[in-house]
């Protein structure tokens, strides 16, 4: 029997539950990163850094047919040692929950800001506490299932989107290449955060149902991003000028202001309210990738103690101290470094380590 045959999920869950986590962090603000990078033209930036993305996430993919039933954790211990699982166990824990934590603040400063502004953060934090630790302690499977639920009822968005397209000026796109291709160039590192979530392969392979659908999963996970992202940002960039498009953190809440109906009169606010089942499909997910790192250093299959504990640590992580929306940033600008070398630097090095140690044991074997 499988080692883990009993979080198993299925080929369409799997492409949700990356797609969720890399929309989740971008889509409110890529449009301005994009043009404060490279203006209108950060749609081919975003085209090429999604090609760049697939190739690392393919890469990750064929490291783990090496050991199909085993997580990367697993791989490095019988490539490498037992020590090599163990420093992988802890430094995936620590990315994994920085993530979780880094999106879970900026969640808490899109809510009071948008929201709940005389509430306090503490409490916006705790709320949305409460039903991450219950999800999650289901297991990866409920935590599928979820994203699943969520993608089904996010289906009305891109709608919303089309109304202020009325007062679109399709002009702003042009001229392509106004400044030339490096500039384009030059702003595809800044779209590797928003695909940012594709290292979750590295636990998640061992728990697909259908392993021989991975590339394709992939590949259609990311081209969802890739499309998601697309087209906010094309919104955005037709809507606004090139110029007023950089003045707002979030354009892609602004551009909702402009809808207007009798029945509800700021539709930003009840987009807000639902975004924040978006913005879960990050922390949740991340929060037992965690806690499973954890669970499989003291080789313990039960992950609910250690989720148990994460989570008491992030509601008194928010009691003693809890960022400002600069200091949040910040956390987003670091986690940005960071994904780049767990995302796209560490798939090419696996990669490269586990060809060679295979052609040695061949030759040897010979």
């Amino acid at each position: 029997m499988k080692k883990y045959a009993f979080n198993e999920i299925t080929f369409m869950q799997s492409i949700l539950i990356v797609s969720g986590i890399q929309v989740s962090v971008g889509f409110l603000s890529i449009p301005r990163v994009l043009a404060e990078q490279v203006g209108t033209d950060g749609w081919i930036s975003l085209v090429i850094g999604w090609l760049v993305a697939i190739a690392a996430n393919l890469i990750i993919v064929r490291v783990m047919r090496r050991y199909p039933d085993g997580t990367v954790l697993e791989l490095l211990t019988a490539y490498i040692g037992k020590w090599a699982g163990i420093v992988g166990a802890i430094v995936l824990a620590l990315y994994f929950f920085y993530i979780s934590y880094a999106t879970l603040i900026y969640s808490v400063g899109i809510a009071k800001a948008w929201l709940l502004p005389q509430t306090p953060s503490l409490v916006i934090m705790l709320m949305l506490l409460l039903p991450t630790g219950a999800i999650a302690r289901g297991g990866l499977r409920i935590a599928a299932r979820y994203a699943e639920v969520v993608f089904i009822l996010s289906l009305w968005i891109p709608f919303a989107y089309l109304i202020p397209l009325q007062d679109a000026h399709w002009l702003h796109l042009l001229p392509v290449f106004k400044d030339g291709l490096k500039p384009i160039i030059t702003a595809v590192p800044a779209t590797f955060y928003f695909f940012a979530g594709f290292a979750t392969t590295f636990i998640l392979y061992p728990f697909l149902k259908d392993k021989q659908k991975a590339s394709a999963a992939v590949v259609i996970s990311n081209t969802l991003s890739l499309l998601v992202f697309l087209f906010i940002t094309l919104v955005c960039f037709v809507y606004f000028s090139p110029d007023r498009i950089a003045e707002y953190s979030e354009p892609a809440i602004n551009v909702l202001k402009t809808i207007e109906f009798k029945f509800i009169e700021r539709i930003e606010v009840l987009f807000i309210a639902f975004y924040l089942f978006i913005f879960s499909l990050a922390w949740i997910p991340f929060m037992y990738l965690g806690s499973f790192c954890t669970s499989w250093l003291l080789d313990k299959q039960d992950h609910r103690g250690h989720l148990l504990a994460f989570w008491l640590l992030f509601a008194a992580a928010g009691f003693f101290y809890m960022p400002t929306s600069s200091q949040s940033e910040k956390l987003n600008d670091v986690l940005g470094k960071l994904s780049f070398g767990f995302e796209y630097m560490l798939p090419v090095c696996l990669f490269l380590y586990v060809w060679i140690y295979d052609r040695i044991k061949r030759r040897e074997s010979i």
